[in-house]
C-alpha cells in the first residue's frame, strides 16, 4: 500500500552530530520529509556525504529537491580548530559557500548555523546588527561561514546558537554534559570555571526554532538574514555544574569554582549573551528548563540509579 511522503522536503547536514540528530528528529515527526547526510557515522542511518566534495553536494540536493536545507555540520571545537585551522576553514567556509550556491540553484531555503563565539563578549546582550568582533578562530571561521552563505545565497538565514546539550551519544558530545563524571565522583575536588558567563540551550529547542523558522519562510519570503535563538538561564561552568548535582540530587561541594580568566586553549568571550527579540516577535520560540532538560539529557550516564528510589518514590 502506499506510503503518505510528506511533500515538504528537508536536507540536514551534521545529522550524526548532537545538533543534527535533533534536527532531524524534530523535522520528521512534524510531518517533513527529511533526509540527514553525515561523514563518518553516517550509515546505515543517514546519506554519507563528503561536504569537501562538491560533486556529491551537488548530486545529492539536485536528487532530492529540498525546499529547507539546515546546515549543522562544522568544526565546532574552538581548541580544535586552532590545531587544525585549514581543515576547519575548509569545513565551516568554503563547504558553507558551496552549500549556499547549490540551494540557490534549486531554490532551497538555507538556514546556516552559527555561533555567539562571533561576538567578543565584553557589551551583551548582543542583537543581529552589533559589530562582530571573534577572539578565537572558530569564531573567526564561523563569522566567515556567515558572509560566505549570504554572498553566495542573499535568500538564505544565519542562526547563531550559543553552547549546546540535550541527548548525547557520549558525555564528550557537549560542553555542558563533558562535566557529570566530574559532577559524580565526588571523592576527589573539581576546579570549575566561575568566569565565563554562559547561557546552556537544549538541542531540542534549537531544532524547533529551524522547523518554526522553515515554516514561517515557506508563507513568507521576507524571513531571512541573521537570527539569534538562546537558553535564557546564565551560568558558568561551575554554576552548571551545581546544576546538574542539584538535578540528580549528588553533592556538589567537591566542585571548586575559578574565578580567573582561562590561560589554555583558545580565547573565549566573557559573556556573548544573545538578545533573541527579533525571533520572539515572529512568534517562534522554545526554552526547555536547564534542570529539566539536563536530568533527561544525563539520566542514562548516571552511575548510582539507586537515588531515583528516594525521589521518585
Amino acid at each position: 500500500e502506499d506510503v503518505d511522503i510528506p511533500s515538504r522536503r528537508v536536507l540536514i547536514t551534521g545529522a550524526t552530530g548532537l545538533l543534527g540528530r535533533a534536527v532531524f528528529k524534530e523535522f520528521n515527526e512534524n510531518n517533513w520529509n527529511a533526509v540527514g547526510c553525515g561523514y563518518r557515522r553516517a550509515q546505515p542511518r543517514f546519506e554519507h556525504v563528503n561536504l569537501l566534495d562538491s560533486i556529491a553536494v551537488h548530486d545529492i540536493i539536485h536528487d532530492f529537491q529540498p525546499h529547507v536545507i539546515v546546515h549543522c555540520a562544522a568544526e565546532r571545537r574552538p581548541d580544535v580548530v586552532e590545531g587544525q585551522p585549514d581543515a576547519a576553514s575548509q569545513l565551516n567556509v568554503a563547504a558553507s559557500a558551496n552549500l549556499a550556491k547549490e540551494a540557490a540553484g534549486v531554490g532551497a531555503f538555507l538556514i546556516y548555523i552559527s555561533t555567539d563565539y562571533v561576538f567578543d563578549g565584553t557589551s551583551p546582550p548582543y542583537k543581529e546588527t552589533d559589530v562582530p568582533n571573534p577572539l578565537n578562530l572558530y569564531g573567526k571561521t564561523k563569522l566567515e561561514g556567515e558572509k560566505a552563505v549570504l554572498e553566495n545565497n542573499e535568500e538564505s538565514a544565519v542562526l547563531r546558537i550559543p553552547v549546546l546539550y540535550g541527548e548525547v551519544e557520549r558525555l564528550e558530545e557537549s560542553a555542558v554534559t563533558v562535566m557529570f563524571d566530574k559532577v559524580q565522583f565526588s571523592n576527589k575536588s573539581a576546579n570549575m570555571d566561575h568566569w565565563q558567563q554562559r547561557f546552556p540551550t537544549n538541542v531540542k529547542d534549537v531544532a524547533a526554532v529551524c522547523r518554526q523558522l522553515a515554516e514561517k519562510r515557506m508563507l513568507d519570503p521576507s524571513i531571512k538574514g541573521t537570527f539569534h535563538w538562546s537558553g535564557n538561564e546564565q551560568m558558568t561552568k561551575y554554576e552548571m555544574a551545581c546544576a546538574i548535582a542539584d538535578a540528580f540530587n549528588l553533592p556538589s561541594s567537591h566542585l571548586r569554582p575559578i574565578t580567573d580568566s582561562p590561560v589554555v586553549g583558545a580565547l573565549r568571550p566573557k559573556n556573548a549573551q544573545l538578545d533573541c527579540s527579533k525571533l520572539e516577535m515572529l512568534g517562534i520560540g522554545q526554552r526547555t528548563p536547564f534542570r529539566a532538560g539536563i536530568r533527561e539529557s544525563l539520566w542514562p550516564f548516571l552511575v548510582d540509579k539507586r537515588w531515583r528510589q528516594t525521589v521518585f518514590h
